[in-house]
C-alpha cells in the first residue's frame, strides 16, 4: 500500500499500456519498500562514513552527518510548518548549491515529489510548470522570487519559503526543528520526481520517475561508466533542474559516498579555477564548455581529474581531440533524455571509438529502427530505440505515444550502428535536413566547420527553400569579426566543400556573435528557425 496518499501525480501517469517494455531488476519491482534517500544518504552514516565531505561550494563544506541534519531539519519544516503529506509537490528554485540538494532529499524523506525548476525561467514559464504540477509548496532562494510571486499570484494554494536571505525564513524555521525524523516508507514504484525537458524543441515536457529509477541510473550508468569512489570530487555546470545535473551531481557522487561541488553558474575559467581549488576528480559539463576550457588549461592545475563526461548535445570530434590534447583525458561521452531520466548510450576511456558515442550502457539495449519498427542493418540512419530499467512516463501529456512506439523508447536521434554496437549520433530526427533529395547530418558539416581556425563555434540546420525543399544553413561565431564577410562566408563555404561532398555544403550562412543557449548550456537550434 503506497505511502503516497496524495495521488495528484499518479492519477495523471498514462495509460499502462503505453508504457515502454522495461527490464526492472527483482528487488525493484512494484511494491518492493524503497525510499530513494537511504541509499544516497542515511547508508554511509550507517555504514560509520558519517564524517566524510558530502557537499562543498565556496563556503559551504557539509559531512553527510551534518547534510542528515539538515535535511532532517528542512523535512520537519515541510510537514510541520506547510503540512505536507507524501504525494504532495514540493517546487525548488535556486542555482545550484547544496540547501538544494538538502531540500530536494528532505523533499523524498518526506514522501513528496521533488519539482526542480531553473533559475532563468520567466513567471510565464513557471506558471506552466505550476498548473501541470500542482506544487503544495515552493522552496526558493531569495534572489530568485521575482519571478516566482508574479507566476503564483493566480495560485492561492501555493506557499513560498524563501532561503538564502538576511534573515532566511527556511532557515529560521529549521532552528525550531531538531534533527531526527522519519524517512517516509514509499515504494519502489512511488513518484519521487517530475523533470521538465530542456526545451530546446520549445514544448517543455514533464516527465515522471519513480524511486527506484534514481537508483537504477546509479547503478547503470553510475556504476559502469562513471565507476565512482569514496574519494572522488564530482563538479560540473549543469542546473539540477536537468537530469543531467541531477546525476553527475548529486546521484552519482551521494549513491558512492563521494562529495560534489555544488557552486552558481560558472565562466570557463571559473569551472577551471573550482576544478583546481576542490582538486576535482570527475568533471561534467555541456562540450561548449569543453571547448572553452581548452586554450585555457594550462593556466590550471588539473591533474586530480581522472575523467571528464560529455552530455547534453553532440560532441564534435574535433572538441573532443583538442580538449584530449590539452588534458591527456579521453573524453566520456554520454547520450540520455530526461525520458529516461540519464544516459542510456555511453562508453570510458577504454573502449571509446572515433566518431561513436559509445554502446548500450550494461541494463540497457538499444537499436536502430525504421518508421515500421523494424531494425536497419549496421551502417544505415535511422530512429533510436532504447529499453531498460527507466522509461517515459509523460505527466498528463498526449505526446506519450510520439516517444514510446513498439515498446521502445524512441528517442528523437538519428543514429547509426556498427556491427560491434557502437552508436554514431548524426542529429535529431527532426533537424535531419533533406535538401534536393539528399538527407544531410547537419552535426557532420557542424563538424568539419569546427575544424576550421577562424570558427569558434556554429550550427547547422534547413531552412525551407522552394527549390530543393531545404537549404543547409549555417549559424557561425568567427573568432574574429571579418572585415570582408562576404569573403569570409566564401572561404567557408569553399572550405566545407573541400572536405565533404559538395551537396552538403552550407548555401547560407550567418555571421552571429552568440548561439542561442539554455541554461545548461545546451543549443536551442528551434531559436534559429524563428
Amino acid at each position: 500500500m503506497s505511502a503516497q496518499i496524495d495521488r495528484f501525480v499518479n492519477e495523471r501517469l498514462p495509460n499502462r499500456k503505453t508504457w515502454p517494455v522495461m527490464d526492472i531488476p527483482a528487488c525493484y519491482q512494484d511494491g518492493k519498500p524503497l525510499n530513494c534517500v537511504y541509499a544516497l544518504l542515511d547508508q554511509h552514516i550507517e555504514s560509520g562514513y558519517g564524517s566524510r565531505p558530502a557537499l562543498i561550494s565556496n563556503d559551504i563544506k557539509w559531512s553527510y552527518k551534518e547534510l542528515s541534519d539538515i535535511v532532517d531539519q528542512i523535512t520537519a519544516v515541510l510537514i510541520h510548518d506547510f503540512g505536507i503529506v507524501p504525494g504532495n509537490r514540493v517546487l525548488i528554485r535556486g542555482p545550484n548549491s547544496p540547501t538544494v540538494v538538502a531540500t530536494w532529499l528532505a523533499t523524498q524523506k518526506c514522501g513528496a515529489v521533488a519539482v526542480t525548476t531553473m533559475t532563468l525561467l520567466k513567471s510565464a514559464e513557471l506558471s506552466t510548470i505550476i498548473e501541470l504540477s500542482a506544487p503544495s509548496v515552493a522552496v526558493c532562494d531569495i534572489g530568485y522570487i521575482d519571478e516566482l510571486t508574479i507566476a503564483s499570484d493566480s495560485t492561492s494554494s501555493l506557499s513560498i519559503v524563501t532561503y538564502n536571505g538576511i534573515n532566511g525564513d527556511l532557515e529560521s524555521r529549521m532552528q525550531r526543528h531538531p534533527a531526527g525524523i522519519s524517512t517516509c516508507p514509499t515504494l519502489s514504484n512511488d513518484i519521487s520526481l517530475i523533470g521538465f525537458t530542456s526545451g530546446t524543441t520549445g514544448k517543455p515536457k514533464a516527465t515522471i520517475h519513480f524511486h527506484r529509477d534514481v537508483l537504477a541510473v546509479c547503478e547503470t550508468v553510475g556504476q559502469k561508466i562513471i565507476k565512482p569512489a569514496r574519494e572522488d570530487v564530482f563538479i560540473g555546470t549543469s542546473p539540477l533542474a536537468f537530469t543531467f545535473g541531477l546525476g553527475g551531481l548529486v546521484f552519482f557522487p551521494l549513491y558512492a559516498g563521494a562529495a560534489s561541488v555544488l557552486n552558481g553558474r560558472y565562466s570557463a575559467d571559473q569551472l577551471l579555477e573550482g576544478i583546481e581549488r576542490f582538486k576535482a576528480t570527475v568533471c561534467f559539463t555541456v562540450p561548449t564548455f569543453y571547448q572553452r576550457m581548452t586554450p585555457l588549461i594550462d593556466s590550471y592545475d588539473t591533474t586530480s581529474l581522472r575523467m571528464t563526461v560529455s552530455s547534453g548535445e553532440a560532441l564534435a570530434v574535433s572538441v573532443r581531440e583538442a580538449w584530449k590534447t590539452a588534458s591527456s583525458i579521453e573524453m566520456t561521452e554520454l547520450l540520455g533524455s530526461t525520458e529516461m531520466l540519464h544516459a542510456f548510450i555511453g562508453s570510458t576511456d577504454r573502449d571509446a571509438r572515433t566518431g561513436a558515442i559509445g554502446r548500450a550502457i550494461p541494463g540497457y539495449s538499444a537499436a536502430i529502427i525504421n518508421a515500421d519498427g523494424e531494425e536497419l542493418p549496421d551502417g544505415e540512419i535511422g530512429w533510436l530505440a532504447v529499453r531498460g530499467p527507466t522509461g517515459c512516463r509523460y505527466l498528463a501529456d498526449s505526446r506519450q505515444g510520439d516517444y514510446v512506439r513498439f515498446g521502445w523508447n524512441i528517442t528523437g536521434d538519428a543514429c547509426s550502428m556498427d556491427s560491434d554496437g557502437y552508436v554514431y549520433y548524426h542529429t535529431r530526427v527532426d533537424d535531419m535536413i533533406i535538401s534536393s533529395g539528399y538527407n544531410i547530418s547537419g552535426i557532420e558539416v557542424e563538424n568539419v566547420l569546427l575544424e576550421h581556425p577562424q570558427i569558434v563555434e556554429c550550427a547547422v540546420i534547413g531552412c525551407p527553400d522552394a527549390e530543393r525543399g531545404q537549404v543547409v544553413t549555417a549559424f557561425v561565431v568567427p573568432r574574429c569579426k571579418p572585415d570582408n564577410p562576404s569573403s569570409f562566408i566564401e572561404m567557408i563555404q569553399t572550405f566545407v566543400k573541400e572536405q565533404i561532398a559538395s551537396y552538403k555544403y552550407p548555401r547560407q550562412v550567418v555571421l552571429c556573435s552568440e548561439l542561442p543557449r539554455n541554461e545548461s548550456g545546451k543549443l536551442q537550434r528551434f531559436r534559429l528557425r524563428i
